[in-house]
């Protein structure tokens, strides 16, 4: 018998090992979520936060399924990479505030109101709607015809992103930019203050919506390269379309610099449970509150 796990070995291309890895390492966190959704007459939101590449949409889909098959419980994921505005709007962002906003990943290219009311739909269990899905390779929004239907209510979502649950930082910390693409294009650093601004204004309030906080932590930025370059490889695989080359990720990986490593040093005291990886991705300690 062909079963969700099976499924989700096959579709993430994955050694049977992960999965016997996984039983053991996210047993308790999977109880969690179950004792929290069967305890509570509501959605439960489970957010999810690690650098590229680190595994967080891997983890999101394997707690969907386990969530399902082992629980049965009503379970869906989702990237906060698909809620990312569309070209023509980040170009209008670019325009008015700052060059730098017209490629997609840092907070304030997402479609905030979007986001929110998804949220509000999962929360209120609306049903019969669509999901937004981005397309990373035409770099917009799929045709909504396209996106899936939700059509059932939920007992549990999951949110995954970069920069998910990550707080703004404080005004001194902007002062000195973290690499050299700062220093040459953000010199005057309106950008990251301007990312730093929506942090506070807009995106608090979403992480506040969470039940439960993840994290993935790579041992040290020195890692996303690496694994963003595999990511590329993976999608190269799937797609006729042009993908970013070596040097096009060491640049585009530093647009999440500063943010990645403020990440990794405040939030570990902040999640509920914590996943600490080597280089190699595999996880050397847990941390659980």
């Amino acid at each position: 018998m062909i079963t969700n796990s099976d499924n989700f070995t096959h579709r993430h291309h994955l050694p049977k090992r992960y999965t016997v890895m996984a039983e053991r390492e996210f047993k308790v966190l999977l109880s969690t979520i179950s004792n929290l959704s069967k305890n509570n007459n509501k959605t439960i939101f489970v957010g999810i936060n690690g650098c590229q590449g680190s595994g967080k949409t891997t983890l999101a889909d394997y707690l969907v399924c386990l969530l399902q098959e082992k629980h049965q419980l009503k379970a869906v994921s989702c990237s906060i990479d698909d809620f990312y505005l569309s070209k023509d709007n980040r170009l209008q962002l670019a325009h008015s505030i700052h060059p730098l906003l017209k490629t997609r990943g840092v907070p304030g290219t997402h479609n905030i109101p979007l986001l929110k009311q998804t949220l509000a739909n999962f929360s209120k269990q609306k049903v019969n709607w669509r999901l937004t899905q981005f397309d990373k390779v035409t770099d917009n929004p799929k045709p909504e015809e396209q996106w899936p239907m939700i059509n059932t209510k939920m007992d549990v979502v999951i949110i995954e992103g970069w920069c998910w649950g990550v707080p703004a930082q404080a005004d001194n910390e902007l002062i000195r930019p973290i690499n050299a693409f700062e220093k040459e294009y953000d010199s005057t650093a309106k950008w990251r203050s301007y990312v730093n601004q929506q942090l506070k204004e807009y995106y608090l309030s979403l992480y506040n919506k969470m039940n439960l906080m993840v994290m993935l932590k790579a041992p040290s930025f020195n890692c996303v390269y690496q694994w963003r370059l595999e990511q590329e490889q993976k999608l190269s695989k799937t797609t006729h379309h042009s993908v970013m080359s070596e040097n096009d990720i060491a640049q585009f990986i530093q647009y999440f610099q500063r943010l990645t490593e403020h990440a990794l040093a405040v939030l570990p005291q902040q999640v509920d449970f914590l996943f600490e990886l080597d280089k190699n991705r595999q996880i050397t300690r847990t941390l659980s509150k």
